[in-house]
Order: C-alpha cells, then sequence, then structure tokens
C-alpha cells in the first residue's frame, strides 16, 4: 500500500508510461515486420505474374528478372530445408536458416500441352531484411533513445504527480496542524475547482463545529460562574431561617434570587443556540418599552423614577430576542443595586444608548458587585456584534452599549 496518494499517482502514471512505450514499440516492429514480407511478397507475385505470361506467350520458362530469385524446376533441386517445407504441403512458405539465409518460397503452377507444369520460385532475401539490418546498426541509439525517452516521460509523470497532489498535501498538513482553539483557514478555499469546494466545506464545518465547542465550554463556565453567586445568598438565607421567621425583606430577596437565577438560565439557553438566532432589524425603543413596563407593572419602579429620552423610533440590527434580553437584565440590576427608591435614566445620544440608575450606599450590604452578571452582559453583545461598557461609581451606575443602527 502506497504511503500517499502522491506515490500512488506517480505510480499509475509511470506504469500507464511505460506500457504505452512498450505498446507503441511493439506495434512499431510488428508493422515494420510486416511491411517488409508484403514487400517480398509483391516481388514474388510480380515476378510470377511475368512469367506465366511469358511461357503463355513463348512456351517456355523465363529466367527472373530479379537477380534474387531462383527458379527450381523439381523438388530435388531444393536446399534441404526448403524441401522440407514442400514435402510438408506448404506452397508459401518464409524460412530461415542457421547459416544466415532467409528464403522466401512461392510454387507456380504453369498450364503446359502435356500437363500442369510445377516451378518452385525461391528468393533469399537477406539483402532486403532493412528491419535486422536497422536493429544491427543503430538498436543501440534506438534503445538509448527510448530509455531516454522513458525516463523523460516518468520525470514528467513524477511532476505532474506532485502537482496534481500538492494541493491535497497541503490541505491534509493544515488539517493535521488544526488546534482547537485555532482559526480555521485553509490556502485552497479560493480554488475554483473541486479542491477549493473541499476546502470550503472542510472550513465551515470545523468553524461551525469549534464554535459549538465554545459554546458548550461557556455553558459549563457561565452556568458554574453566574448561578453561584445568587444560590450562594439564597442559602444564606435559608440558613438564617432556621432560627427564626424570615423577614419581608429577606423574601424579597429570595424571591429576586430566583428571578435572576431564571434570567441567567435564560441568557445561557439564548447563546447556546446563538448559531439558529438570526439577525434583524427591528425597533429598540419597543424592546426596552416592553422591558420597563413589565416593571412599572410588578411596582419596582413609579413614574417619578423612570426618565426616558429617546427618538419616537430607534431601529437597530441584532436579535430581537436577545436585545430583550440584554434590557432586561441591565434594568434588573439597575432595580437590584439602586433598590427600589433608585432612579433610572435611559438615553440615546450619538449612537449611544445609556441606563444609568442611582445607588444608595447604604445597600452596599446587600449588594453582590456590580461585576456580577457583566460577562453574560458582554456575550450577549458579542453574539450581536454590539459593544458595551460598564461605569460604576459610589452613588450612579451606567451601562453604555452600542447597537448595530
Amino acid at each position: 500500500m502506497f504511503r500517499s496518494i502522491r506515490h500512488g499517482l506517480f505510480a499509475a502514471l509511470a506504469g500507464f508510461t511505460v506500457l504505452i512505450c512498450v505498446c507503441y514499440t511493439g506495434l512499431a516492429l510488428v508493422i515494420a515486420y510486416v511491411t517488409e514480407d508484403m514487400l517480398v511478397d509483391r516481388l514474388l507475385q510480380r515476378e510470377s505474374d511475368a512469367m506465366t505470361a511469358h511461357f503463355r506467350l513463348h512456351g517456355e520458362v523465363k529466367s527472373p528478372s530479379d537477380e534474387l530469385i531462383r527458379v527450381y524446376a523439381s523438388v530435388e533441386a531444393l536446399p534441404p530445408i526448403v524441401r522440407e517445407q514442400v514435402a510438408a504441403g506448404r506452397e508459401r512458405a518464409e524460412i530461415s536458416t542457421d547459416t544466415g539465409q532467409h528464403y522466401h518460397l512461392r510454387t507456380l503452377d504453369l498450364s503446359a500441352a502435356g500437363g500442369p507444369r510445377r516451378l518452385y520460385l525461391l528468393a533469399d532475401v537477406r539483402p532486403l531484411l532493412v528491419v535486422s539490418k536497422l536493429i544491427q546498426d543503430v538498436g543501440g541509439v534506438l534503445i538509448a533513445l527510448a530509455l531516454g525517452l522513458v525516463g523523460l516521460a516518468l520525470l514528467l509523470a513524477y511532476f505532474l504527480s506532485r502537482r496534481l497532489v500538492s494541493p491535497l498535501q497541503v490541505l491534509a498538513r493544515e488539517v493535521r496542524s488544526l488546534s482547537p482553539q485555532g482559526s480555521v483557514a485553509f490556502s485552497a478555499r479560493h480554488r475554483r475547482d473541486e479542491i477549493g469546494y473541499l476546502a470550503d466545506r472542510l472550513g465551515t464545518t470545523f468553524a461551525d463545529l469549534h464554535a459549538a465547542l465554545n459554546r458548550e465550554h461557556a455553558f459549563t463556565r457561565d452556568v458554574s460562574h453566574e448561578l453561584r453567586t445568587p444560590l450562594t445568598v439564597m442559602n444564606n438565607i435559608l440558613g438564617q431561617a432556621e432560627s427564626g421567621t424570615l423577614r419581608g425583606e429577606d423574601v424579597a430577596q429570595l424571591r429576586a434570587g430566583l428571578d435572576e437565577i431564571g434570567g441567567t438560565v435564560d441568557v445561557l439557553f439564548a447563546l447556546a443556540r446563538a448559531e439558529h438566532i438570526a439577525a434583524e432589524t427591528f425597533d429598540l425603543r419597543g424592546c426596552i418599552e416592553q422591558s420597563l413596563l413589565r416593571l412599572v407593572e410588578q411596582g419596582a419602579w413609579g413614574d417619578d423614577g423612570l426618565a426616558l429620552e429617546l427618538p419616537d423610533r430607534l431601529e437597530v440590527r441584532g436579535n430581537r430576542h436577545l436585545t430583550l434580553l440584554l434590557i432586561n437584565n441591565c434594568v434588573g440590576n439597575a432595580l437590584f443595586h439602586g433598590g427600589a427608591g433608585s432612579r433610572l435614566r435611559v438615553s440615546f445620544v450619538d449612537g449611544v444608548l445609556g441606563l444609568s440608575n442611582t445607588v444608595d450606599p447604604s445597600r452596599t450590604a446587600a449588594m453582590q458587585g456590580f461585576l456580577h452578571g457583566q460577562h453574560l452582559l458582554r456575550r450577549i453583545a458579542k453574539a450581536m456584534c454590539w459593544d458595551i461598557t460598564f461605569h460604576a461609581g459610589a452613588t450612579a451606575y451606567r451601562v453604555e452599549i452600542v447597537p448595530l443602527c
């Protein structure tokens, strides 16, 4: 078995080349010998016709006009090796001898008054055997030339095999050197042939596989990181409840923790399915109003605690579901960290969506830290190619989002 496709292709091309050379050489020799035999046969036929015509006109056998041809009136006069062929019943024969003679025999029957008369035309055609003479004189040169041509053909087959298989070998090396975290960019993807199509499809498949693995890794990491904090707070509250009843503030914090866990799970599953969520153009103001309306209906904020500075219609490009999750989490964080008495201001200036809420410094004991949840929000924005930044202060917290307009 060949170690690579290049070796197999070279062996196939080389074998085909040698086979063609051998076949054409054999065919050329066969044609040369057949042509030589046909020439001698035509000479004997011509001499036979001339002798027959002369015998009809003059009643006598004329001497052959070609000095290579001799006429024998009886079998006994023929050379012994030729007599054996005649005795075997052959009327035409080609006979080679060990002494160098090469005979062509033809039987000629003449119609005479006393009955048919048989003559034997025998030609020693050694001087006409040009093929054998040519092989003897220039056979070495012909063999050397043939070997040179075969070598040239093999060299050409070698370079052809390298040139034809080289793109596949490069593609194989690039596939072999791929790493799970590396970029997928095959050099042959721009070719306009089957190799280019294969490289493009392989690149797409590997990129999708790497993206799926990264999402799975991110999902596992985020589940461990994002859910740990609210679960810890809830466990602490439940631990305190063992020594007494829960206060209204503790119940509200438990409810907020459950809401945060539910929102985090929604975000994680949305990000895990990000490749199946298409981008579209939609009204961002509608998503903001939907999120704020839900909190107002729950009594989280009053009308005096909200300030909207948005255009009547704010079209952006992204995913409506992910955007709603992003706004819900930002507003939920503002409510959680700022408290029920905080004020929220939502504005859109120079292509930047700003969400700013006041922070009560006295609630620091109930806060989990501004860094909690930021990783998920950045992942949501990155999934839609948006930018998001966070600015935390002692009395205010601001989130700036730059959507694609």
